[in-house]
């Protein structure tokens, strides 16, 4: 008898010990940590974790405790898959990411049929919230509403130029392109080239002589700042005069280091900067204090577990489709970006895009700034 007792007093130990580790809610961030484009996972993983460590720090979420798992895509759709997968086997709920479209999109369909929301700080084509799926949502703009900012912008400030759109092949950089090829064309200006390369590439010598004898001094690039950074420094050092414009996926701080001195005056579209708000100044200097500079996607992706735990606040619960419906009917949360509300499609209600210039800031590094300043 004193056997079983003291068995049954170690498995109600047991299942409480478990019960208290099980209380902790798992929210995934995923993005491309290693690879090309490790500086926007960076961006996202830095962001989601300051944002657990701040929201624990307050009591977690409805009393539990955050804990993240991370998954590297590497870019890749089919890591991106990998990645999903192992979330829903590992019991993930939440999945903060991923950056590139191309990933999201295949992605958010792993994490439909496994009961899990996904939020992406960065995946910008409209695709990603226009199937009907119950658990995409964005904390950034879309393709379509950036493509307009700049296809207008190039139509008003460079009417007579000669214009060459150039795009990376992916659902991103192609889809930021048309938007903007297509307003653009609306407002009466025609470009003298549309041309895809290819994600990697790294000699453009021959779409430079293109352009030079085209007569391009105007460059709208759709893709990242990887390629962008080689375009702009070759096109400097094959005597092409040619301003590039693109959008928010070049807004890293590498592009200057890859383009250096070429990349002063390059224009781009990206959100209004949440960094240079007020009310962020003290979570910015807890980043900066950390030996990390919160540019770009970093509290877009803070923004994104701020609106996980406003939205289960909402609910009354952490199970993710009733946290998917706070979010489209019991907003607006209270975010670093502003007051965040979401549509039916699970996109957010937030500024439009701006105009930015690549020129030296204060400290004689070149960056991004808001145009004007």
């Amino acid at each position: 008898m004193k056997k079983s007792l003291l068995s049954a007093v170690a498995l109600t130990a047991m299942v409480a010990f478990s019960g208290n580790a099980w209380a902790d809610v798992l929210i995934a961030v995923a993005g491309p940590l290693t690879g090309p484009n490790a500086a926007f996972g960076a961006q996202l993983q830095k962001g989601a974790e300051q944002a657990a460590a701040d929201i624990n720090a307050a009591g977690g979420i409805n009393g539990e405790q955050i804990k993240i798992e991370l998954g590297d895509d590497v870019s890749d759709p089919k890591q991106g898959i990998s990645v999903a997968n192992k979330f829903a086997a590992d019991g993930v709920k939440f999945v903060i990411g991923h950056f590139n479209s191309g990933v999201s999109i295949p992605a958010s369909e792993v994490y439909a049929e496994n009961g899990i929301l996904e939020i992406t700080p960065a995946a910008t084509n409209p695709t990603f919230t226009e199937r009907g799926l119950w658990n995409t949502f964005r904390t950034c703009g879309r393709d379509d509403q950036q493509g307009a900012i700049a296809g207008k912008y190039l139509a008003d400030h460079f009417k007579d130029a000669k214009i060459a759109v150039v795009h990376d092949k992916t659902p991103y950089g192609q889809g930021l392109a048309d938007e903007t090829k297509k307003a653009m064309n609306a407002a009466g200006v025609t470009e003298v080239i549309y041309e895809g390369i290819n994600v990697g590439d790294k000699d453009f010598s021959a779409l430079i002589a293109k352009m030079k004898e085209a007569g391009v001094s105007i460059i709208y690039w759709g893709g990242l700042h990887t390629e962008a950074g080689l375009i702009i420094r070759q096109a400097a050092d094959q005597g092409l005069k040619a301003t590039l414009v693109s959008g928010d996926g070049i807004v890293s701080n590498e592009l200057a280091s890859i383009a250096g001195d070429a990349v002063a005056g390059t224009l781009n579209t990206f959100g209004p900067d949440p960094t240079a708000n007020p009310a962020n100044k003290e979570l910015v200097e807890k980043f900066k204090a950390a030996g990390f500079n919160p540019e770009a996607y970093t509290l877009y992706s803070y923004a994104a577990m701020q609106t996980i735990a406003g939205a289960a606040k909402a609910a009354g619960s952490l199970d993710p489709e009733a946290v998917a419906k706070a979010m489209k009917e019991k907003g607006p949360f209270p975010t670093v970006l502003g007051d965040i509300s979401f549509d039916e499609k699970g996109d957010p209600k937030i500024p439009g895009y701006i105009m930015y210039e690549w020129k030296k800031g204060p400290d004689g590094k070149y960056s991004y700034f808001p145009q004007g300043m």
